[in-house]
């Protein structure tokens, strides 16, 4: 399957790359980037890093989309993973990102999650998307709501709560065509 390349002023959404594993188990060894991300808080190693990407990158098999691997315009360095991600059990399908602790703050994530929106309730034709976001991680929440997004609920998803946000395509397209 042919990933789709999507650009923004900053950032490349792509698929991914073999050369990719060196920066996605940096990350994924980082205890402050993990802390939020598994259930438990796991960092992974180089080897369950390789696995994770190897899942990250089937899931656009399976489904059709999935995590982009996001490279940063100017380096070229691959900063993290932002996308659509619905795997088995999931309630909804999901904009999800994580980005390399070197990268947070900088609106990266919101730059590459509003791409993701984009290319669900356009290319798709999706009608509303969710993320799903642990209750003490604030700056996920806070680009959630940058995103247009409203909490909805908590609920309990694979025996752990998270806050469920939410955005439907007729309210994302009043956000973007405002801003």
């Amino acid at each position: 399957m042919i990933i789709p390349k999507l650009e923004t002023p900053r950032l490349i959404l792509r698929g991914w790359t073999e050369k990719d594993l060196d920066a996605y188990a940096d990350m994924c060894s980082d205890p402050d980037v993990m802390r939020y991300i598994n259930q438990e808080g796991k960092v992974f190693s180089r080897a369950e890093s390789w696995r994770n990407m190897a899942m990250v990158m089937g899931h656009w098999l399976l489904r059709g989309y999935g995590l982009w691997a996001v490279e940063k315009r100017s380096h070229g360095a691959m900063i993290g993973r932002v996308g659509l991600w619905q795997p088995e059990g999931w309630p909804d399908l999901e904009v999800g990102w994580t980005l390399h602790k070197d990268f947070w703050g900088q609106g990266f994530a919101t730059e590459a999650a509003q791409a993701s929106l984009n290319y669900a309730f356009t290319v798709m034709g999706e009608t509303e998307l969710i993320s799903l976001i642990n209750p003490h991680n604030l700056a996920s929440q806070r680009v959630a709501e940058r995103l247009g997004m409203k909490q909805v609920r908590i609920e309990k998803v694979m025996g752990h709560e998270v806050i469920i946000y939410q955005i439907y395509r007729a309210d994302w397209l009043l956000c973007h065509y405002i801003n």
